[in-house]
């Protein structure tokens, strides 16, 4: 396929659109929306590399909901999806600000003070579907820090670009950067 990048994940193969962000950047496209057997594999795949001890998992709307829910029904623990707008049934939500490379613009993240109390205390599991310069999951980060809970790991399905250099998260895959010179 032309302006695809090919991959091998959890044992199944993709062929991800390449996309331009910019003039000098184009990133090739993970979406685990409506890939039911790519979420399952790799929620497994996951699953087994992670360290068990977890309270919760937390990720951010959306892309990463499907893999949480996935993860969350074969670990039977249960999951929190940080929101991107404040919605009127949150009790007193906490923001925080993010810069992702797939949004133009900044944007926020939010919690609830239910969501903060359960999180209190409790061993977090921080999980997305691809990590690149890594905004969204220092976002999470501070909210899990700020609800007084513990991170226990981060992971993700695909690293990409400088995420692949970190040593803190835990990933199935890295995903190239397309830069232009």
């Amino acid at each position: 396929m032309d302006n695809c990048y090919s991959i091998e994940i959890a044992g199944l193969k993709r062929n991800l659109p390449i996309v331009k962000i910019n003039d000098k950047l184009s990133i090739a496209v993970f979406i685990l929306f409506s890939d039911v057997e790519l979420t399952e594999r790799c929620s497994k795949a996951l699953l087994e590399k992670v360290p068990s001890d977890f309270d919760y998992i937390l990720t951010a709307e959306a892309k990463g909901i499907p893999l949480a829910y996935e993860m969350s029904k074969q670990s039977n623990k249960k999951y929190i999806v940080a929101r991107k707008m404040s919605k009127l049934y949150m009790k007193d939500p906490i923001e925080i600000e993010v810069q992702s490379i797939t949004t133009a613009n900044k944007q926020k993240l939010f919690l609830d003070s239910r969501e903060m109390e359960q999180m209190r205390g409790k061993r977090i599991l921080i999980v997305d579907d691809v990590i690149s310069t890594g905004g969204s999951l220092f976002a999470m980060e501070a909210l899990v820090e700020k609800a007084g809970g513990i991170i226990a790991s981060k992971a993700t399905v695909l690293a990409e670009g400088v995420a692949i250099e970190r040593t803190d998260l835990i990933y199935l895959g890295e995903l190239p950067l397309f830069e232009k010179q």
